[in-house]
């Protein structure tokens, strides 16, 4: 029906009689003309009606927005003073000698020259979706996808599809389930990720093997989660953790170098430990300036017992930020920072506004400053580096309430005082994670997952202290979001049975939930490593939106329900039948309220 899209006409089409199928972008009646600005997914031209062709003119009398409509007509040049510098298309546009209304629209829900609420959009989604904003995003996604798949292919990787209806299997969060009607009482998971069975494929001699993959997770949302993502999965055998990263860090250089025109530039390296310390984050976002600094040893002996309790505890950190210019922050300011720190658990927020850096302690304004001395004083200026016109600001507590509130108020300090630089990019690969974490009640949880080998560590070393132990696992950061994480997985079944006892999986749970990967790792099983990345949260940086919801065709709320499909819905008895299933009374009145 077409022969051209609207964006891609140009001065090199002048004369040319085109076929166009698109939109009623905008209508405009100049009396003796009328101006159809016309949209497709590729751009809107400028459309021209001459009351000369009667006909053509009375259809495009009826023209509302959105009214799709077919177009045949002559490009050709805009005068110097009519070029609309703002369009692609501004140089050209159309004279219409035919115009076919294809369907008519009724009045929309939606209005496209205003902010229209997130409910509104996700239910009308389909002419959402017909904004050149929203349309330009899913166009980069393709994109992104295309060049993945051209990339991973030039390198030697094979797309290998793994089942979507599996078996549950622990790996961080809880499993979506489906019942068996063949099957009665019994049910799949739909996965969490392809782990299991892209280690299977490199025991089955496929080297490096990826998938663009649909993911599922039953978990809280928030803006960048989605209970059902996609993901760039990737696995490899006979390649270490650093050839791993070289070739992942390759791939998302040469992305935002095609797609972007970006140089991302060496992406450096931190461990862990140092990313919590400096920026209480495992992502920290490099574009902030602000870091924590840890003072314990400078206030251990203080009798304010804010501080020297913390300092003195084993599990206690005290950590301040150095804010430049901070000290012209109001009262009100900072007691709204205060009470944001309280909701990641901490008690308060001690401040030190620097009014003269070279008078010491008779320089400072504190409500604290009567319970330091002036040693103590001078040494927390120089650790920080504080000048005149700076505050710094205290976390005193546990350190993991320290390290969470300090790390979240350096990101909002950055944002709310425009202190991280948003013009650049900031990668990152963080490294040596901890193998375990405590959840305070003794029992100890894979921090990444339980097929994640130990750094350098046989199955004794590893039992004789798993607090202790790290992992050869890895993240990629970029901008303060985790884009990609993976590790060297384990290839032995010596250690995946010493990972599962330390877990707390008991030999006949081991069978029963992993029996068949424990029996193909006795096989020859190669050493592995894999990456995978999300690729909504990719495409959502690529596209400078903070939102993945705003890069993904039809997704969900942070309910996860669909408001376009009304999904989830009730289903239908006979089908609850079939499947040996009951709502109970119960269920039904949560549902309905």
């Amino acid at each position: 029906m077409r022969t051209q899209y609207c964006g891609h006409l140009n001065k090199a089409l002048a004369g040319q009689t085109v076929e166009l199928c698109g939109w009623v972008n905008r209508r405009r009646d100049l009396g003796g003309l009328i101006f159809i600005d016309m949209r497709d997914r590729e751009g809107i031209v400028q459309v021209v009606i001459d009351p000369d062709m009667k006909d053509v003119f009375d259809v495009a009398n009826q023209l509302r927005n959105e009214f799709c409509i077919k177009i045949t007509g002559e490009v050709r040049v805009r005068p110097d003073s009519q070029v609309n510098k703002d369009m692609a298309t501004g140089e050209v546009e159309v004279l219409a000698r035919g115009l076919e209304i294809i369907n008519r629209a009724e009045p929309l829900p939606l209005d496209f020259n205003q902010n229209n609420s997130e409910e509104q959009r996700l239910k009308h989604r389909y002419l959402d979706l017909r904004r050149p904003e929203m349309s330009d995003r899913i166009k980069l996604r393709a994109k992104a996808s295309s060049f993945v798949r051209r990339f991973l292919d030039d390198n030697g990787f094979l797309d290998i599809e793994t089942p979507v209806l599996t078996k549950a299997t622990p790996e961080g969060a809880r499993d979506y389930l489906v019942p068996s009607r063949v099957h009665k009482g019994k049910f799949y998971a739909l996965p969490q990720s392809p782990q299991l069975f892209k280690q299977l494929l490199m025991m089955s001699g496929f080297d490096r093997y990826y998938q663009i993959v649909k993911c599922f997770r039953d978990e809280d949302l928030r803006a960048d989660r989605q209970p059902e993502f996609t993901q760039i999965d990737i696995e490899t055998s006979f390649m270490t953790a650093v050839d791993v990263r070289a070739k992942m860090e390759e791939m998302i250089r040469n992305m935002w170098q095609e797609l972007l025109d970006v140089d991302l530039g060496e992406f450096p390296m931190m461990t862990y430990e140092e990313a919590m310390r400096r920026f209480g984050s495992d992502k920290p976002d490099l574009r902030n300036p602000l870091e924590l600094v840890d003072v314990a040893d400078i206030v251990k002996d203080v009798e304010f017992k804010v501080f020297s309790g913390p300092a003195n505890d084993a599990k206690g950190r005290v950590a301040v930020i150095r804010v430049p210019g901070g000290a012209a922050l109001s009262r009100k300011q900072i007691d709204e920072y205060t009470k944001y720190v309280g909701i990641y658990g901490a008690k308060g927020l001690a401040w030190m506004k620097v009014n003269d850096r070279a008078a010491g302690l008779e320089g400072v304004q504190s409500p604290v400053a009567k319970f330091l001395n002036e040693d103590v004083v001078n040494a927390i200026l120089d650790r920080t580096g504080a000048e005149s016109g700076d505050i710094i600001l205290f976390g005193a507590d546990s350190a993991k309430v320290v390290t969470e509130a300090m790390g979240a108020l350096r990101l909002k300090l950055g944002n709310d005082l425009e202190l991280t630089d948003t013009s650049k990019w900031a990668p990152l690969w963080v490294v040596d994670w901890p193998m375990f974490e405590d959840d305070d009640e003794g029992n100890l949880h894979a921090v990444h997952h339980p097929f994640t080998a130990p750094l350098n560590m046989t199955p004794e070393e590893l039992k004789a202290n798993p607090a202790g132990t790290l992992s050869d696992a890895y993240d990629m950061v970029l901008n303060g979001y985790e884009v990609g994480g993976g590790s060297v997985r384990i290839h032995n079944s010596a250690m995946q049975s010493a990972v599962f006892d330390i877990l707390g999986i008991e030999e006949a749970e081991q069978q029963q939930k992993f029996g068949f990967l424990l029996e193909a790792l006795k096989y020859g099983t190669p050493p592995h490593a894999g990456l995978a990345f999300g690729l909504d949260r990719l495409v959502m940086l690529l596209c400078g939106t903070e939102n993945i919801r705003d890069v993904i065709a039809f997704p969900k709320t942070t309910a996860a329900a669909c408001l376009l499909t009304d999904a989830p819905s009730e289903a239908n008895p006979a089908s609850l039948e079939e499947l040996a299933l009951t709502i109970t009374a119960a269920q039904k009145e949560q549902n309905d309220a």
